[in-house]
């Protein structure tokens, strides 16, 4: 923890206004691990300058089949007495607590760091994306989408456009789920996207469980999520749909720090900063402190810098510097990460909740111990 808050400070020192100041900055936040993953897979931006096993269980029963954190019946003998030893409890009836979730965010942990072969060499990235993604369909005048359902694994709403890739994202969690069937997917999906960004060096997020799986009747309309080539009124629409506003809508933001676009996916092409596997203030140091000009291809309208056409920027992100309601909050993340961290904890924890019907309390969230501390 101190490593991470001295990296931190360290950060602030540096000035805005040259890519050299931003590579040298996310060097040294960069950990070990993450600069070998970099380095021995596909080059990061820094480099391009000039089946199941859930027959084990019958069913869910109480409060996992309402939201996630009840209790299962095993009848397998042998099924029981795995089960029992994993749980460390003596009878047949197991309610996950603290300890268990801790023990599936280790294994996505574990995953994060031994499959290596994805962008960049973390899924950290998309997997933030896909909790992102199936959250953010929330509707609060319908009270419909959210994380709470885990629609995305039906071909109507994970053949959404703006969904393309996380497949890549759903398969790298099938083996926690196989190792923990007692957890749903939804619980899963929110656990994990938390867990990468605990692990890329981000704000620890309490989480909490709850939700619980739907079937596809459940799946949401497309449309719902950000279409990168709009403007401002758009960005308001869509998070104003969810209930954020603006100071949220730029926070949230902040995750463009992280992970690229595809063109097999999107349309648009590269990454936002020199470090997309480290959780950062970047992105709006980037949006402030170099020159953006429209990228001349064959592709969708998108930005690139002017120094070193390696990173990139879609139209929604400028928006939040052309915007002067957005780009007071710009300003105020760029000048300190910490006000960054702390703001973005706290919508990120809003955004992985709504619409789910907990039945616990907002003071039962728990914070999950990172590797990386």
């Amino acid at each position: 923890m101190a490593a991470r808050a001295f990296t931190r400070l360290a950060a602030r020192t540096l000035p805005l206004n040259s890519s050299k100041s931003y590579t040298s900055r996310t060097t040294r936040a960069v950990s070990p691990r993450q600069i070998s993953q970099q380095s021995s897979h596909r080059p990061s931006a820094s480099t391009l300058n000039p089946k199941s096993r859930t027959g084990l269980y019958v069913s869910l029963v109480g409060a996992l089949a309402a939201g996630g954190a009840g209790t299962l019946y095993y009848f397998n003998d042998e099924g029981l007495k795995t089960k029992q030893k994993e749980f460390g409890q003596n009878g047949g009836v197991i309610t996950p607590n603290k300890e268990n979730y801790q023990q599936v965010y280790g294994e996505i942990a574990r995953l994060l760091e031994e499959k290596d072969e994805y962008d960049d060499g973390s899924y950290g990235p998309v997997i933030v994306r896909l909790a992102w993604h199936c959250s953010g369909t929330y509707d609060k005048m319908t009270n419909t989408g959210g994380s709470n359902g885990a629609t995305m694994r039906f071909a109507p709403e994970g053949d959404h456009g703006a969904n393309a890739g996380l497949k890549a994202a759903r398969d790298f969690l099938e083996p926690v789920k196989e190792k923990f069937p007692w957890i749903t997917y939804s619980d899963l999906w929110t656990l994990a996207g938390v867990c990468a960004i605990q692990e890329m060096q981000g704000p620890v997020i309490p989480w909490r469980p709850g939700r619980s799986d739907r079937d596809v009747s459940a799946c949401t309309p497309d449309g719902r999520l950000p279409d990168g080539s709009k403007e401002q009124n758009h960005l308001r629409a869509i998070f104003g749909r969810m209930g954020f506003d603006d100071r949220e809508i730029v926070a949230l933001s902040g995750a463009h720090a992280l992970g690229r676009c595809h063109t097999d996916r999107s349309g648009f092409d590269g990454p936002w900063s020199f470090s997309p596997t480290v959780v950062s203030n970047d992105y709006f140091r980037l949006l402030l402190g170099e020159k953006w000009a429209w990228k001349k291809w064959d592709g969708p309208k998108q930005y690139e810098d002017v120094t070193t056409k390696s990173l990139m920027m879609l139209p929604t992100d400028m928006a939040l510097v052309k915007d002067p309601a957005f780009k007071k909050h710009v300003e105020r993340y760029a000048a300190d990460d910490q006000v960054f961290f702390q703001e973005f904890k706290d919508v990120l924890v809003k955004l992985l909740e709504l619409g789910v019907p907990f039945t616990t309390k907002e003071e039962d969230r728990m914070e999950l111990k990172p590797t990386t501390a």
